[in-house]
């Protein structure tokens, strides 16, 4: 999912080819989700946008919106897979490319497309697309220079890079204070903090080395101001960097969380300590644990999943036999009798150390398909042992080199 750095990227691009500009035409489909289930219509979109000039662009942690010269104003989210494209501009990562199609790479509008518009003379192009259909376009109608007074904007926490002034180290305590959840799952609620996602959190927790799971008002005044620190330290150099993980620390946690159940799976940082994931906030976390342990009280039951990879131990070589001599008939059927013997005892202690079968437990899920899928279930602040089948990314999103936006 796009975060804070990516969500600065986009409006990075917004502010040097769509502002300024006058829309000359706009098209939208009609998407029951990406429109319809935040109150609007992609024809009310497109008739929102065409004949009008763009003022401004703005983003607050998850959200970013354009400014209209007339209400109403364009306030949009990329859920899971969504993103802004701009004819002739890379506005994504290198792989996102490589991973489309020859047909693809110039194909306008791009595919799985929500609406896209044309400005006036020197022509920019540009599209919203989401293949999952996570994202949401919605419209706001209110002054342009209160739009972040209004909902959805109004109901989230602070940008800890655009709101410095209001993240304080006091506020981040009173927040924290006030909470008894895992601190993992404090920094990925949007209504105390915007733009911190799954990579972004767990790359906090790393600099600042404190367990996901620990509660999160089991914190000492030191210690917040460490967490306090490092939020702002890792989505400033984010933002700053436009979210492009070539120019990230080589020391951050980023370049080898990712890959968990593949085979390229790293299982430790570059210094050797080794990785692990567990379940916090209802998303996997990625954690050090040599690094990152435990000061105050953990939610109870906490198991943690080594993450394994093929570099841990070399695999041991098979022994070849040495070819038999062959056996009378006589010798061959007394062997088998003594064989007998054994192999039933051997199925007998099978029988006893087979684990007793486990009721199946519910989890629904919701069915993502292109251009047709549900909204996504709420996180759960409990904490569960991930399988080890799973793949453990988020895609989205993501800035991830491997993935969407690496």
């Amino acid at each position: 999912m796009p975060e804070i750095a990516e969500i600065a990227r986009i409006v990075h691009f917004l502010r040097e080819h769509l502002v300024g500009k006058m829309v000359k035409n706009a098209t939208a489909i009609e998407d029951a989700n990406v429109f319809g289930k935040v109150g609007t219509t992609g024809s009310e979109v497109a008739k929102a946008l065409k004949g009008r000039k763009v003022v401004s662009a703005g983003n607050q942690g998850k959200y970013f919106w354009i400014v209209l010269d007339k209400p109403p104003h364009l306030v949009m989210h990329f859920g899971m897979t969504g993103w802004i494209h701009i004819k002739g501009e890379q506005t994504a990562y290198t792989n996102y490319y490589k991973k489309m199609k020859p047909e693809e790479l110039n194909a306008w509008p791009p595919k799985f497309w929500k609406f896209h518009l044309e400005t006036d003379k020197p022509t920019v192009s540009v599209a919203f697309t989401d293949p999952r259909r996570f994202g949401r376009v919605r419209l706001v109608d209110c002054p342009g220079e209160s739009i972040r007074k209004h909902s959805p904007l109004v109901e989230n926490g602070p940008d800890p890079v655009v709101d410095a002034e209001i993240f304080t180290v006091d506020f981040l305590k009173q927040k924290m204070r006030k909470r008894h959840v895992p601190i993992k799952a404090l920094l990925l609620d949007q209504a105390m903090i915007s733009g911190i996602g799954n990579w972004v959190g767990d790359e906090v927790l790393f600099q600042a080395k404190m367990h996901p799971e620990q509660y999160c008002d089991d914190f000492g005044d030191e210690e917040i101001e460490t967490l306090h620190k490092a939020i702002r330290y890792v989505c400033q150099l984010a933002v700053d960097k436009l979210g492009d993980s070539d120019q990230f620390p080589k020391d951050w946690m980023f370049h080898v969380r990712w890959g968990k159940g593949s085979k390229d799976a790293v299982s430790h940082l570059p210094s050797g300590e080794k990785l692990a994931f567990l379940t916090v906030g209802g998303r996997t976390s990625c954690y050090a644990p040599a690094l990152q342990k435990k000061s105050g009280r953990v939610v109870p039951g906490v198991k943690e999943e080594p993450l394994e990879s093929g570099e841990d131990e070399p695999k041991p070589k098979k022994a070849t036999k040495p070819k038999a001599k062959p056996a009378s008939k006589a010798s061959v059927k007394e062997e088998a009798v003594e064989e007998e013997k054994p192999r039933k005892r051997k199925k007998e202690v099978e029988e006893d150390e087979k684990p007793a079968k486990k009721g199946k437990a519910e989890a629904p899920k919701a069915k993502a398909k292109a251009n047709g899928v549900g909204a996504k279930g709420k996180a759960s602040t409990e904490s569960k042992v991930e399988p080890k089948a799973e793949d453990g990314r988020r895609r989205s999103g993501r800035l991830q080199k491997s993935g969407f936006f690496s």
